[in-house]
């Protein structure tokens, strides 16, 4: 869970330069100058956590309305987290007050399609990193060793068909759990 809270936390701040360095070139800055806070991390990766608790309830639904409780969630993140972060520094390190579709400064009503389109993302990007971090911990010593052992329950073992995104990880976290019998 950490290596994906770091993970999301990143994308969050790439997708946040993203947009801001092109809605910057877009008014004519010739630097494309991007901004984002450091208080944006935990807030993205934490925000995608929750999402993913989410996504498992909402399966049955088709995915734009999934997308569409996802916005809505991610503006309930936003906007509580800029709250928070208001009473704890005396301010919210973004200022949406300025802007016409403002709540309290906290959110903008008029970035919903922005925030649709990333909730839209969302799952696509959740099932190839889950994939990917599934991948990568198939190739550490750990659990090379733990294979080359059979401490890892059968289910876990490579099989020929792609096991289902982060199956793999959660198989194996739980074996590395559990104590290892001594011959």
């Amino acid at each position: 869970m950490l290596s994906r809270f770091l993970v999301y936390g990143c994308v969050g701040w790439v997708l946040e330069v993203m947009f801001t360095g092109t809605g910057a070139a877009l008014k004519k800055d010739r630097n494309a100058t991007a901004r984002t806070y450091l208080w944006m991390h935990p807030i993205y990766g934490g925000t995608a956590l929750a999402l993913e608790e989410v996504s498992a309830r909402l399966k049955p639904l088709p995915r734009p309305l999934r997308a569409l409780v996802y916005t809505g969630l991610i503006f309930g993140a936003e906007y509580g987290t800029g709250w928070l972060l208001k009473r704890l520094l005396g301010r919210c390190p973004w200022d949406y007050a300025p802007h016409r579709w403002s709540v309290h400064g906290l959110i903008r009503l008029d970035y919903a399609p922005a925030w649709y389109l990333t909730a839209l993302l969302f799952e696509p990007v959740r099932d190839t990193l889950l994939h990917v971090t599934s991948e990568a911990l198939r190739q550490t010593p750990e659990y090379r060793d733990a294979e080359a052992q059979g401490t890892l329950p059968p289910a876990a073992l490579p099989e020929e068909k792609p096991l289902e995104a982060g199956l793999v990880a959660a198989r194996f976290e739980s074996a590395q759990a559990e104590p290892t019998p001594t011959p």
